[in-house]
């Protein structure tokens, strides 16, 4: 037995390896195959996959031009000429650099030790777009301005709490038809090779055109059209592309192969060190004024900015903006609770905590506060919403089980507040095929889906194929359950009409669904509270693996397995009720 087998165990028996349930740590519900310093990678793996929202959050967000007060001319509606503004939008980009890496820090800490998961947290990345380009607008110019939008996130927290508290958010991911569900996992996987093919945070291999949705890229900026991002020519001979995929791709992938651990770190960490000399034809700080700013920061190393324009700026008169403040409000409702709740669960399905029978996982309700709380806390701070990260699958492709990996991540995020200038200098294109080899991995999840019956095939693919294409998991979610329910409903008609006699091709292969999920709806908690137990925040006690109830202090009386606690609850005790 190694030094660190050694350490393991030991880490894994004591009262920290007991709280985590590590394996060897004697928790009746271990969970097999953690060990802390797998959780320790795998949480730095997450870090180095997510790092990059720390620049690219602060750079989208702040074309809102936060507090920033424009005059809006006819010369210059957008003040881009402006230069008192344009460094007062300078200002705002370093605030919500702090802001992201606390909040990220804050939220990922809490997810791990609330809900003992794998799953980090930060300002979601197309929500952000929609808030600054949608509803604030590019330097204001959009309906709502960034303090109002601001006050739609922080009420919108609190909704998500009083849903999560009542179990409503944990019945609409149980009760999405499993198809879809396999689905959005996958089509996850193939957003997140999309996002690492991307140049904003990527190789750059592909980009946006106008006759067509996506084209081949890979070239030079000097060489894109400065309206649409398209190259014009030379095509595939960016050198930091080739970079991304030699030493950041097939390097990573190869060392996965093998099996060696801290595979996708070391992938990252090679190609950032190779990219941060100047004197190089794939440095990231290019001989520019954006470069030598970026440079200027990067040799600061250690530096801490107090965030001075956007903390608590939340304003609450919405005269003359309340139907875009109800607007704005409606929308980061549906989006965020479809991409959180679908992000969560497909997370959880990949890290194998999924019980097939409840379609739960354990720790889901203190999950969804924690993501619910960290919107409002968020949004003091300037940010836009916040979300569960899908970056989350390359700790968990690590080996991350427990919330240890969160935590990491999130101290990791922490640290990364007082080194800023060395993780907002981490190349996109480091990252790039880092989320193409995650999305890669994850797309397993489609083999599973029930291709044998169109009723559940197609919803499925429409699923797997929208998320990608919209860049939005809500998205697809919402093409895919739209699509089920009108193919379904119009089979259970003609069904119905023709007293049985007309049925689709293998309509017994259909898999099984209902909205009576087991457990119920309202959480396991208020079932408790209603049924008149009185230490309603602990679950039923079980005895070797059967769900039971004391009855009388002396006997075990057995309960229908369809009354016991769904798995997720929002208390972290170890008397949670055996799943089967």
């Amino acid at each position: 037995m190694t030094f660190v087998d050694r350490f393991n165990r030991r880490v894994a028996e004591g009262p920290v390896g007991r709280f985590f349930r590590l394996e060897f740590s004697g928790h009746r519900r271990e969970r097999k195959g953690s060990r802390f310093f797998t959780e320790i990678r795998a949480g730095l793996a997450t870090f180095f996959a997510m790092a990059y929202i720390i620049a690219v959050n602060a750079s989208i967000t702040s074309q809102s031009g936060g507090t920033c007060v424009c005059p809006h001319t006819v010369e210059d509606f957008t003040c881009d000429k402006n230069e008192e503004y344009m460094l007062c939008v300078g200002l705002i980009r370093r605030d919500l650099v702090t802001a992201t890496a606390s909040i990220a820090a804050f939220t990922s800490v809490l997810m791990g030790l609330g809900a003992n998961i794998p799953i980090a947290c930060a300002p979601g990345m197309g929500l952000n777009a929609y808030f600054a380009y949608q509803v604030v607008g590019y330097h204001g110019t959009g309906p709502v301005s960034y303090n109002l939008a601001l006050s739609a996130v922080f009420v919108e927290g609190f909704i998500f709490i009083g849903l999560s508290l009542l179990g409503m958010r944990q019945w609409l991911a149980r009760a999405i038809p499993a198809s879809i569900k396999l689905a959005t996992g996958a089509g996850i996987g193939l957003y997140l090779a999309l996002i690492g093919l991307t140049y904003s945070a990527g190789i750059g291999a592909t980009t946006g055109a106008v006759s067509t949705p996506l084209e081949l890229g890979g070239c030079m900026p000097e060489f894109r059209d400065p309206t649409t991002g398209v190259c014009l020519s030379h095509k595939m001979r960016n050198p930091t592309l080739w970079l991304g995929i030699f030493c950041g791709g097939i390097f990573t992938a190869v060392l996965m192969m093998y099996r060696v651990k801290g595979a996708i770190i070391a992938g990252i960490a090679l190609v950032s060190i190779i990219s941060w000399p100047r004197s190089t034809s794939v440095t990231y700080f290019p001989h520019t004024t954006i470069g030598d700013a970026n440079f200027e920061f990067f040799k600061n190393v250690v530096g801490f900015h107090k965030i001075e324009k956007t903390l608590n700026v939340i304003e609450w008169n919405i005269g003359g903006a309340g139907s875009q403040f109800g607007l704005a409000l409606i929308t980061f409702l549906y989006v965020d609770i479809l991409d959180c709740t679908g992000t969560l669960y497909s997370m959880a399905r990949f890290a194998g905590f999924v019980d097939e029978r409840t379609q739960d996982f354990e720790g889901s309700a203190m999950a969804y506060m924690i993501d619910a709380f960290g919107i409002s806390i968020g949004s003091l701070f300037g940010s836009p919403p916040v979300t569960a990260y899908i970056e989350s699958g390359a700790g968990i492709s690590e080996g991350g089980k427990t919330g240890l990996t969160a935590i990491v991540t999130g101290l990791c995020f922490f640290i990364s507040i007082f080194f800023a200038p060395i993780f907002a200098s981490i190349p996109p294109w480091a990252t790039g095929c880092t989320l193409i080899l995650v999305g890669c991995m994850m797309m397993k999840a489609a083999a599973e889906i029930n291709w044998a019956y169109p009723g559940d095939a197609i919803p499925a693919f429409i699923t797997l194929l929208v998320m990608p294409m919209t860049y939005s998991i809500a998205y697809g979610l919402i093409a895919g359950i739209i699509t089920y329910i009108i193919l379904n409903t119009i089979v259970w008609i003609i069904e119905m009409l023709s007293g049985g006699r007309i049925v689709p091709y293998a309509k017994e292969l259909k898999e099984p669904w209902t909205w009576r999920i087991i457990g119920g709806i309202l959480p396991g908690w208020l079932t408790r509270l209603f049924s008149g137990k009185r230490d309603f925040w602990r679950p039923h006690e079980h005895v070797d693996g059967e769900a039971t109830e004391r009855v009388g202090g002396t006997e075990d009386k057995e309960i229908n397995p369809g009354s016991i606690t769904p798995v997720g609850e929002f208390e972290s005790d170890e008397k949670k009720p055996h799943v089967v």
